[in-house]
């Protein structure tokens, strides 16, 4: 919108012409976001707790969590704002790129929004029901999913990318379409299961984010793909605006959510901004470097998937609770332990993400 805005007074002083690089709007979606989430945090804070939407704690979960009942949640709804106004100040709004992470995302934050909901009003922990729930979330990571493919001008806009060999990558064909449903919806759920502790899902989204801004950025560049030796599609640098404002957003949230935790993002916050990765990765062609960067919320999702697995099979479970995050809790790690040695390993692992990129 703004960028509407630069172009015109480029006519009165060719200054203005600064907003038309990436890196420059860029870093403005950052700073923009994140003094939207802190400015009006506070704020937030005090309306939830004026309603009372209050977190509702599993009962079958680690006693530590009890002390947690009542703390304001839905809190995933000011990191939606300040990534939608950020992203749409900042973005270049003819790009179809950046329609659809945003239209995506706000539409898993409305889908965690209606599960929220029926937690507090219902006083039921499970609240949206999974089948209308995945359905829900089919319907808009399918037509994601479409709109991407029938959208691609190029082989390479639905080539699948494999870390690590130079010259290969699998053309997937109408294939694209599943393999881009499967990381939009997958994800928004892997990130949802990570959202257990204080500040635990959201630094390492914070970080996977902006590292796919990168690769956006470089993918979207003529010269870093030709460098790089990686497929060059055009368009997606604008996508360093969305994932600018998502960390901007990210870190102004956790401001108020680092241990302990005075908000909760809530499914609204936590489907919304896995979908938002998903759906970066998708575009960029980078869907394995996210599956490596984002490990954390790979290995809780497992861990969920392998106890229903064993306890159904056999009637044991691997873990002492699933997922991955309350196994450790239950060994005795405090909270802030865990957290920060999660985060420790999501460093790591985006260093190894962004090191596919020349190990080729």
């Amino acid at each position: 919108m703004l960028l509407w805005l630069t172009n015109y007074l480029t006519q009165y002083d060719p200054g203005f012409t600064v907003f038309e690089y990436l890196t420059v709007r860029g870093i403005l979606g950052v700073l923009t976001a994140l003094i939207i989430s802190l400015l009006i945090g506070p704020y937030v804070i005090r309306r939830l707790n004026y309603h009372q939407i209050g977190q509702v704690v599993r009962s079958d979960g680690p006693q530590s969590h009890l002390s947690k009942a009542g703390t304001p949640t839905m809190g995933g709804a000011l990191i939606l704002i300040s990534i939608i106004i950020s992203s749409l100040l900042w973005s270049d709004l003819t790009s179809v790129y950046v329609w659809v992470v945003v239209l995506v995302t706000t539409g898993f934050g409305i889908i965690g929004w209606i599960d929220d909901y029926r937690k507090i009003y219902e006083k039921n922990a499970k609240g949206l029901s999974a089948g209308w729930k995945y359905l829900l979330q089919s319907i808009i990571g399918f037509a994601a999913a479409c709109v991407l493919y029938w959208h691609a001008a190029t082989p390479a806009e639905t080539e699948l990318i494999i870390p690590f060999f130079k010259d290969f990558a699998l053309e997937l064909g109408i294939f694209y379409i599943f393999i881009a449903y499967f990381f939009i919806v997958g994800f928004s759920n892997a990130v949802n299961l990570t959202d257990g502790l204080d500040g635990l899902a959201i630094l390492p989204t914070v970080m996977v984010a902006s590292a796919l801004g990168i690769i956006s950025y470089l993918v979207g560049n003529t010269e870093f793909s030709a460098y790089l030796n990686i497929p060059y599609i055009s368009g997606t640098g604008e996508l360093v605006v969305f994932c600018g404002a998502l960390a901007g957003a990210g870190l102004g949230f956790l401001w108020f959510n680092t241990y302990p935790a005075q908000i909760f993002m809530g499914d609204v916050g936590a489907l919304a901004l896995g979908a938002a990765l998903g759906t970066v990765a998708v575009i960029a062609r980078h869907e394995i470097a996210l599956v490596i960067m984002g490990g954390i919320f790979v290995m809780e999702t497992l861990s969920v998937i392998l106890q229903v697995a064993s306890f159904k099979l056999t009637g044991r479970r691997i873990f002492r609770m699933a997922p991955l995050h309350h196994h450790f809790e239950l060994k005795g790690w405090p909270e802030p332990r865990v957290i920060v040695r999660f985060w420790i390993i999501t460093v790591i692992l985006v260093l190894v993400g962004l090191a596919t990129l020349k190990l080729r």
